[in-house]
C-alpha cells in the first residue's frame, strides 16, 4: 500500500522542466553546436571558435547537451554522439534539423495557448494563417518528422508493381518519391492545395510524379489511379469530414482499389503510442478540427464508407498504416 511518505514531486517536475530541456535543444540546433562537432571533438575554446559562441555559454549549451545524453564529454573535449551526430549534425540523409526548427520557431510558441486552445475548442491561429517566412519552416519540418515513416511505407505497404498512385494531399510530395523510388514502374499524382502544390512541383523532378492542384474537400478527385493515399490529412478533420473524404474517395476509385491511411493512429484509449497522445495537442494548437483517433475508430469509419479494413501495420515512430480495399 502507498503511503504519503512514499510519494514524491519528482514525475511532475522532471515533466514540468521539460520545457527547459526542449528549449536547451532547440538553441543548441540553431547555434549550431551539432554541426560544429560534426568536424571532430573539441575543448570549449575549439567550440566557441567554431560557433562564434563567448566561452561561458558555449559550455553552458554544450554541458547540457551532455546531461540531455546528444553530447558527451571527455575530459576537456567534447563529442557529438551517435544520435546526435546521424540526425543533427547535417552530416547524413537522416536530417532532424529542420523538425527542430519547426517545433521552436512555429510549434513552441503555438503550444503557450494549449489550455486557451482546449478551453475554446480551436486554436486562436490555424497553421494555414502563418507568416509566408515561415511556411518553408513547416513544410520541411514536416517532410523531415516524416522522413522514416515515408521510406518504410513502399516496404510496408505491398504495392503491385506499375500502381497508379494518388497521393491526397501529398505535401511536398515526399512520400510519392519514396514510392517511386522504391517501384521504377509506379506513377503518382500529387493532389493539393495552390499554395502546397507550387512548392512541390519546384522540387519535384521526376517524369513519373505529376502535381495537380485542388481542395480535397471541394474539388474532384483526379481519375486513373487505382491506389489512394492519404497520408497525414486524417488529424486535420472531425470523425464526420473525415468519413465524407472517405467516401468521396471510394466514389473515385474502382473495386479492388487500394487505400493507405498513414496518421497518428492509437489504442482504443487515445493514449498509445505516447508520442500520438501528445501530439493531439500539436494539433488541437494548430488546426480547428485537430485530433487523433484510434485504429478502432478508422476501420469502422472505412466499413461505413465502402472500404474493406485491411490492417494496421507499424511504418515508423508514432506514425503507422491503416489498410483497406474498395468494395
Amino acid at each position: 500500500m502507498t503511503t504519503t511518505s512514499d510519494v514524491t514531486p519528482e514525475q511532475i517536475f522532471r515533466l514540468a522542466q521539460g520545457f527547459m530541456a526542449s528549449k536547451h535543444l532547440f538553441a543548441a540546433n540553431e547555434l549550431g553546436l551539432f554541426e560544429a562537432l560534426g568536424e571532430g571533438p573539441a575543448t570549449l575554446a575549439g567550440l566557441a571558435a567554431r560557433t562564434g559562441l563567448p566561452p561561458r555559454t558555449a559550455r553552458i549549451s554544450a554541458d547540457a547537451m551532455v546531461a540531455l545524453g546528444l553530447l558527451e564529454r571527455h575530459g576537456d573535449q567534447y563529442a557529438n554522439t551517435p544520435i546526435a551526430a546521424t540526425f543533427l549534425s547535417g552530416a547524413t540523409p537522416a536530417d532532424f534539423r529542420p523538425l527542430l526548427r519547426f517545433w521552436d520557431k512555429v510549434s513552441y510558441a503555438t503550444w503557450t495557448d494549449l489550455a486557451g486552445a482546449l478551453g475554446r475548442g480551436k486554436p486562436a491561429h490555424e497553421v494555414f494563417e502563418l507568416d509566408d517566412e515561415l511556411v518553408p519552416v513547416v513544410s520541411a519540418g514536416i517532410e523531415a518528422a516524416t522522413a522514416g515513416a515515408c521510406h518504410a511505407l513502399p516496404h510496408v505497404a505491398g504495392l503491385p508493381a506499375g500502381s497508379r498512385v494518388l497521393d491526397i494531399g501529398g505535401g511536398t510530395g515526399s512520400w510519392s518519391v519514396a514510392l517511386t523510388e522504391a517501384d521504377p514502374s509506379l506513377t503518382a499524382t500529387v493532389f493539393e492545395l495552390p499554395e502546397v502544390a507550387a512548392v512541390a512541383g519546384e522540387r519535384l523532378n521526376s517524369p513519373r510524379i505529376t502535381v495537380h492542384t485542388g481542395d480535397l474537400l471541394t474539388d474532384e478527385l483526379p481519375a486513373g489511379h487505382n491506389v489512394f493515399l492519404l497520408a497525414n490529412v486524417v488529424h486535420y478533420f472531425t470523425p464526420g469530414t473525415n468519413q465524407a473524404i472517405l467516401r468521396k474517395i471510394r466514389a473515385a476509385a474502382e473495386p479492388g482499389a487500394r487505400l493507405l491511411v498513414a496518421d497518428f493512429w492509437t489504442d482504443p484509449t487515445h493514449t498509445q503510442p505516447l508520442a500520438a497522445a501528445l501530439m493531439a495537442g500539436e494539433f488541437a494548437v494548430h488546426v480547428n478540427d485537430g485530433d487523433v483517433y484510434s485504429v478502432e475508430e478508422g476501420a469502422a469509419w472505412l466499413g461505413e464508407c465502402g472500404w474493406s479494413f485491411g490492417g494496421h501495420l507499424p511504418l515508423a515512430g508514432p506514425i503507422s498504416l491503416v489498410t483497406a480495399e474498395a468494395v
